[in-house]
């Protein structure tokens, strides 16, 4: 039997792991900066997003880190979904799409308007899974960003 729960300042450690086993599924380790101190701060002081794992018995499988966003046009924030990680010998039990279902609930019992994601073009079996669940692909939007010494840049 699962159980979903939210995460605290003692699982900063267990964040952290599961957010490095996301990006070397993403091929994006390389990428990770992050620190059990900076994910303190954001997640717990600032308090900027959450964490739910997925639990097997006493084991954390999976998680899902997200934040709300606000949507100008519905007048009322969503929820958006960062990452959603289960460990794969812990795929095809449900797992994935428990924390998808606990999101959704989280959403509606706040009130939000939406849940959404992203997802990389490669990534097929995400991209079924989310398919199979009635997510729409939103074909005519493209993701920008602007970091590091291109975002310092436009400051100045």
């Amino acid at each position: 039997m699962s159980k979903i729960r939210f995460a605290d300042e003692n699982d900063l450690a267990l964040i952290l792991d599961f957010i490095k086993q996301l990006a070397t599924y993403e091929k994006m380790l390389d990428e990770v900066v992050a620190t059990e101190e900076l994910l303190n701060e954001w997640l717990f002081v600032r308090k900027v997003a959450e964490v739910i794992f997925i639990m097997e018995d006493d084991a954390e499988v999976g998680f899902a880190l997200f934040f709300h966003n606000f949507s100008t046009f519905l007048g009322k924030a969503g929820i958006y979904l960062e990452d959603l990680f289960v460990k794969p010998e812990y795929r095809g039990k449900g797992y994935g799409k428990a924390l998808i279902k606990k999101l959704a609930s989280i959403a509606i019992e706040r009130g939000c308007g939406r849940l959404e994601w992203s997802c990389l073009d490669w990534n097929q079996p995400s991209i079924d899974f989310y398919l199979s669940l009635g997510a729409e692909a939103m074909d005519e939007w493209t993701v920008y960003r602007v970091a590091g010494d291109t975002l310092a840049n436009l400051t100045k």
